[in-house]
């Protein structure tokens, strides 16, 4: 279809979830919801009215109770500090992987990308100061842009391109490593209070944690990339045929997702104060399960920033709950196997899938 056509047809008949963007006078204007059309309650929120939409609220407050019960020091407020503390680092790393997830892909080189970024600032903060973060996740983005353009321009699966750069990744921080656990110096440590400092007696990586949030919201939420997201998500085919550069959109989704990732690396860093190649590989599993947990569909068009973050929270308090009950913390991926595996049977919308491979 040619570009003349495409944008005719699309001022005629857009996409429903991008008919809103549309005005009679000018074509693309502001973008402006129509809370009663059912066309957009369809494109972007399928289970508005579904019960399952509160499920995700209702389990974490159900977990916090169970929990609290069993160990009343979990709901005092220096326990309930760390509990966000520890979530930020899975809430990050989560919340890249959710734009993808969004589009209908998935990213399987997160962890990977993570470690490395934590391996990158452990050898350069010394010398780079704050400019190691800046070039831990200015090398995610270039990453997530090789991703990206893999899986576009040769029409390889989401899953075997991020599979790939995953252990690419992985190798270059072994290499650059030398296969060995770097720990931050003093002078290193100096350039961690950002993130193991205090503000108003809560600690600074939850400061971050909301920044990311806010920052993480504001992309899915009110931009044309966020609205986008949602369209291609719902429905690909149709998403293009209403002038939506859907490449574009997918590339773009692969550098937030593996940015997103470096800088839940640094973090882990600045925590942890070193830098590993494994650094990172036990987080994979819970980042997409925090996700699908949450209510974000894995076939993508449904979701957001704050379910993602309801779901992270959900596995932070069921990692705390196991490891009160003694669980290994080896074994604790078992358990979020079944977790995910369960989110995914309530949340995905089977009529995008009526055959099964």
């Amino acid at each position: 279809m040619r570009e003349g056509h495409r944008c005719n047809a699309l001022k005629k008949d857009p996409h429903p979830a991008l008919r809103a963007t549309f005005s009679r006078k000018g074509g693309r204007r502001g973008f402006r919801r129509n809370a009663s059309d059912p066309a957009m309650k369809l494109a972007f929120t399928p289970a508005s009215y579904d019960l399952r939409k509160w499920l995700p609220l209702a389990t974490l407050a159900a977990l916090v109770i169970v929990v609290g019960v069993a160990q009343p020091s979990f709901l005092q407020p220096a326990s309930l500090l760390d509990l966000f503390s520890d979530t930020a680092v899975l809430f990050t790393l989560a919340t890249g992987v959710t734009f993808v997830i969004m589009l209908g892909g998935i990213d399987l080189s997160i962890q990977s990308m993570a470690s490395l970024a934590s391996v990158i600032v452990a050898l350069t903060v010394a010398r780079l100061g704050y400019g190691s973060f800046l070039l831990a996740i200015a090398i995610g983005a270039v990453a997530g842009l090789l991703s990206g353009i893999v899986h576009v321009r040769l029409k390889i699966p989401s899953f075997i391109a991020t599979l790939a750069m995953g252990g690419v990744l992985f190798s270059a921080a072994l290499v650059i490593s030398k296969e060995r656990s770097i720990t931050l110096d003093d002078a290193g440590r100096a350039y961690q209070n950002w993130i193991t400092g205090h503000v108003l007696g809560a600690p600074n990586v939850i400061v971050v944690g909301l920044i990311v949030l806010a920052v993480a919201h504001m992309l899915q939420a009110h931009t044309r990339f966020g609205r986008y997201s949602a369209a291609i998500g719902a429905g690909e085919p149709a998403a293009y045929a209403s002038g939506v550069k859907v490449s574009r959109q997918k590339i773009f989704a692969f550098v937030l997702s593996a940015a997103f990732a470096a800088l839940a690396g640094v973090i882990l860093a600045g925590r942890l104060a070193s830098g590993s190649p494994t650094l990172a590989a036990e987080l994979l599993l819970p980042s997409i399960a925090a996700v699908v947990v949450g209510g974000t569909a894995i076939t993508g068009g449904v979701g957001s920033i704050w379910r993602t973050l309801v779901g992270a929270l959900i596995i932070s308090v069921v990692r705390i709950g196991m490891t009160f009950l003694g669980v290994n913390i080896f074994a604790q991926n078992i358990v979020f196997g079944a977790v995910l595996i369960g989110a995914v049977a309530i949340t995905i919308d089977r009529s995008k899938v009526p055959i099964v491979k």
